[in-house]
C-alpha cells in the first residue's frame, strides 16, 4: 500500500511539473509590442479639405539653411541671399510672391490658409501687423481663387488670465476684470469683419475660427463663455464653426472643462516637436497614430470633430544652434511627410478636416512651400495625399 501511495504522489508531481513547464510563456520579444506596426498607406477615395497655416514674421533667424524659389527684389526668407550668422532680414510680402503662394497651394490643391491675428483691442498694434498680411492677401491678383480663415492668437497675459495661484489657488478667471472680458468679446466681433469676404472659408455651412491656445482660457464657465461669443457673431448674421487648439501630446480630458460644450471641433499642434522624448521620435508614426486614434474617440464621444494636424518637419537648432533635441530630418522624397499624411488620413473626423503646419513656417523648417533643394516635392505630396486624383 505504501508502494502504492507514492506511486500516486509521483505520478501527481510529475503531472504538476509538467504542466508548469509546458505554460511557461516565451519572453517577450519586440514583435509582442503593439506598437510593432507600420502604418500603411490609405488611398483617397474622397477628399480632404485642407487648410494650411500661413506664417509672417518680424524677420527671420540667419539659421535659417532652405531657400524659397520665389524671392524677387525684396528679401523674402533671404532671397537675396544668406546673411551673415547671427544677422536678420525683414520679409516683404510683395504681391508678386503672394501670387506665387496661391499658384503654389493651389498646386497642392490647399483649399485655405489660416491667418493668424492677435487681439484687435488689447494689442491692436500687433494686430494691425496682421491685419496687413491678411490684406496683402486680398490684394494679390489671383487671391479669389484661394480661401482664408483666421486663428486668433489668445494671449492670456493680455486678459489677465492665470491658470494656477490667485484667492482659489485655481488662478484667475478672464471674467475678474470686466473690461477685459468685454475687450475679449469685443475681439471677435471685430474678427467678423473678414467673414464678410466671399472667400472665407466655412465648415458644413458656418464660419471657421480657430482659437490658438485654447486650454489656457481660464473661465468661470467656458461654455458659457464661448456660447456668448456664438450669440454675439450670430446676431451680426455669422453661425460659428470654433476649433481649439490643445497643446502637443497632451490627453484631450486634461482640459476637458475647457472644450466640452465649447468648440466644435480640436486638434492638436506641433507633434513633430517631440517634447524632449525620445521614444517619440524614434516611433513617430506609431505613437501619434495611437494619440490620435484615442484623440478622435475621446473627442467624438464629446459630439466634437478632431482635426489631424500634420507637418513636413521640425529643426530644433534653427533657434538654438547647441541643442541636443533630434530634429526631424527631411529627405528628398519626404518620406517623413507622406507617412504622416496617413497617419493624418486614419484618424480625420466625418467632415474630413485636415490641418497643415505649416504652409511657410521656416523658423522650424515645418514648411511646405518650394524651396530650391526639394522643389515641389511637399507640394506633390499635399495633393497626392489628400485629393483624389
Amino acid at each position: 500500500m505504501k508502494n502504492k501511495n507514492l506511486y500516486i504522489i509521483s505520478c501527481f508531481t510529475l503531472l504538476i511539473v509538467t504542466g508548469l513547464f509546458s505554460c511557461k510563456k516565451n519572453k517577450p520579444t519586440v514583435t509582442d509590442n503593439f506598437l510593432n506596426y507600420t502604418i500603411p498607406d490609405i488611398p483617397v477615395t474622397s477628399n480632404y479639405t485642407v487648410g494650411a497655416f500661413y506664417y509672417t514674421f518680424g524677420s527671420f533667424n540667419a539659421n535659417i539653411t532652405q531657400k524659397p524659389t520665389v524671392g524677387g527684389p525684396g528679401p523674402y526668407f533671404y532671397a537675396n541671399g544668406i546673411p551673415a550668422l547671427g544677422t536678420t532680414v525683414a520679409p516683404i510680402l510683395t504681391p508678386a510672391i503672394i501670387d506665387q503662394h496661391v499658384a503654389d497651394a493651389q498646386l497642392a490643391r490647399i483649399d485655405y490658409f489660416i491667418f493668424s491675428v492677435r487681439s484687435p483691442n488689447l494689442d491692436n498694434t500687433n494686430f494691425k501687423a496682421d491685419s496687413n498680411a491678411i490684406v496683402s492677401f486680398l490684394n494679390a491678383a489671383n487671391s479669389s481663387k484661394m480661401n482664408f480663415a483666421i486663428s486668433y492668437n489668445l494671449s492670456i497675459s493680455l486678459l489677465g488670465v492665470t491658470n494656477s495661484g490667485g484667492t482659489s489657488g485655481n488662478g484667475v478667471t478672464i471674467e475678474t476684470n470686466a473690461a477685459k472680458l468685454t475687450a475679449f468679446y469685443n475681439d471677435f466681433k471685430r474678427l467678423a469683419y473678414w467673414m464678410t469676404k466671399s472667400n472665407y472659408q466655412k465648415v458644413n455651412g458656418k464660419y471657421l475660427i480657430v482659437i490658438n491656445n485654447a486650454q489656457d482660457l481660464n473661465s468661470n464657465s467656458n461654455s458659457a463663455l464661448y456660447k456668448q461669443i456664438r450669440t454675439n457673431l450670430s446676431a451680426m448674421g455669422f453661425d460659428l464653426y470654433i476649433v481649439g487648439m490643445q497643446n502637443r501630446w497632451t490627453p484631450p480630458e486634461r482640459f476637458y472643462y475647457r472644450f466640452q460644450n465649447c468648440t466644435d471641433a480640436m486638434y492638436e499642434d506641433n507633434m513633430s516637436d517631440y517634447a524632449s522624448d525620445i521614444d517619440r521620435y524614434n516611433l513617430f508614426p506609431q505613437m501619434c497614430d495611437q494619440n490620435f486614434a484615442y484623440w478622435k474617440t475621446t473627442v467624438e464621444s464629446w459630439n466634437q470633430e478632431f482635426i489631424p494636424c500634420v507637418m513636413a518637419g521640425y529643426n530644433y537648432q534653427i533657434a538654438n544652434t547647441t541643442s541636443s533635441s533630434l530634429s526631424v530630418p527631411r529627405t528628398a522624397d519626404g518620406a517623413y511627410y507622406k507617412i504622416f499624411t496617413n497617419v493624418a488620413k486614419r484618424n480625420a473626423s466625418k467632415s474630413r478636416l485636415i490641418f497643415i503646419n505649416s504652409f511657410n513656417n521656416f523658423s522650424v523648417d515645418s514648411q511646405i512651400e518650394p524651396t530650391q533643394s526639394y522643389g515641389n516635392v511637399y507640394l506633390d505630396l499635399t495633393r497626392t495625399g489628400f485629393k483624389v486624383n
